[in-house]
């Protein structure tokens, strides 16, 4: 079979209402598909992962599906770009006509009912088993990257906390977004420390949420209810998941996977006009910034100043107020995706992009240890 090109048909939010995962994704997944004009017996491919039993087999099941290609992927916030990846393979080489993605959790109600799932575990077992005695949490791996970013290149505390401030801004105009009252620099380093130089804004919020999106071949294109976003490129990459094997603390996977994907979809940061970047904490998207060839490798604090990031900024990035304001349900990547859809096809009123063409999605999982990244357009 001749490879085909593959497109978004269908993207949507499964709401914070109260809920289990599965009603979640169940409902992102029939909003999804509704959004693609398509029906769930067109549905031939499942991609799921997360928490508890959120593999494909599952949800398959959850949702009366009986896919002929499944995909379960467990790279933490880089599952679902990687995953897309894969279900893009499929698709062009006719493994699958129609993929779901979904996802649902719980991760704001499991953390306030004390539930285990509330915690991100890893694991002590294989590598890991080196550093848990020393208690290495997640965000203090994420703090020290940070601050040898700031030792190497100068990188100030007011940079890192203008990425918070530009996420809050874009936040302000979706009313789906967690928090949307303005914030500034100073209101994010007089905030309470949490593992220095993050202070709470810095961090992600923790919500529930759900999400889904339908990829499609592009023979089908022309059933499909709304205009198709191609996906043009894309690129994975794993680095490490013990501290001790990360060579560089100021470089990450995007760095791999952003070449790839931009290579493969022969266009250049240059040209991108939105970003959606994995913003579980404020040096994550400065780093990814640097990765993916935005500019160049320790200058990614002067480059997030002056409202660069802000919708009306030289490149607006989550423009839905990202993990840090709109939603963090755990794994985040799905979400990105269903903003960049929604950008490229002109949906997202007051925080729209003018004139938007093509977007960069890039997730990243664990501490720097996966990235997915994937090149949209229309």
């Amino acid at each position: 079979m001749k490879s085909r090109r593959v497109a978004i048909a269908g993207v949507a939010l499964g709401g914070t209402e109260p809920a289990t995962p599965f009603e979640l994704l169940a409902r992102a997944s029939r909003a999804a598909l509704a959004d693609a004009g398509l029906t769930r017996a067109e549905v031939d491919g499942v991609a799921s992962t997360g928490l508890g039993t959120m593999a494909p087999i599952d949800v398959s099941e959850y949702l009366g599906l009986r896919p002929r290609w499944i995909d379960s992927t467990a790279v933490g916030g880089a599952a679902w770009e990687v995953m897309a990846a894969h279900a893009v393979d499929a698709i062009a080489e006719g493994h699958a006509d129609v993929v779901l993605l979904t996802y649902g959790s719980t991760a704001r109600s499991d953390l306030r009912n004390k539930l285990r799932t509330a915690s991100l575990d890893w694991g002590s077992r294989g590598p890991l088993q080196w550093e848990v005695p020393y208690g290495h949490t997640l965000i203090s791996k994420y703090a020290m990257a940070a601050r040898r970013h700031m030792h190497e290149f100068g990188t100030t505390l007011e940079q890192l906390a203008e990425i918070a401030v530009s996420a809050r801004a874009n936040a302000g105009p979706n009313e789906e977004a967690s928090f949307r009252d303005p914030i500034t620099v100073d209101d994010v380093l007089s905030g309470p420390m949490i593992a220095d130089p993050f202070t709470k804004l810095q961090c992600c919020i923790r919500s529930d949420g759900g999400a889904a999106v339908v990829l499609v071949a592009e023979d089908r294109v022309a059933d499909l209810a709304r205009p198709p976003v191609w996906v043009l490129g894309t690129g994975e990459h794993a680095s490490h998941v013990s501290m001790s094997q990360w060579p560089d603390f100021t470089t990450g996977p995007a760095a791999v996977a952003g070449q790839l994907a931009f290579a493969r979809a022969g266009v250049t940061p240059a040209e991108i006009d939105v970003c959606e970047l994995y913003d579980a904490f404020t040096y994550m998207l400065l780093i990814t910034l640097e990765d993916l060839g935005f500019c160049a490798k320790g200058e990614g604090g002067p480059f997030v100043e002056d409202g660069r990031l802000r919708v009306g900024g030289a490149l607006p990035t989550n423009t839905d107020g990202g993990g840090l304001s709109a939603c963090h349900p755990g794994q985040r990547g799905l979400f990105l995706l269903v903003e960049a859809t929604r950008q490229l096809r002109g949906e997202c009123g007051e925080r729209q992009v003018p004139d938007a063409r093509l977007a960069c999605v890039s997730a990243t999982g664990g501490w720097f240890c996966s990235n997915g990244t994937m090149i949209l357009g229309v």
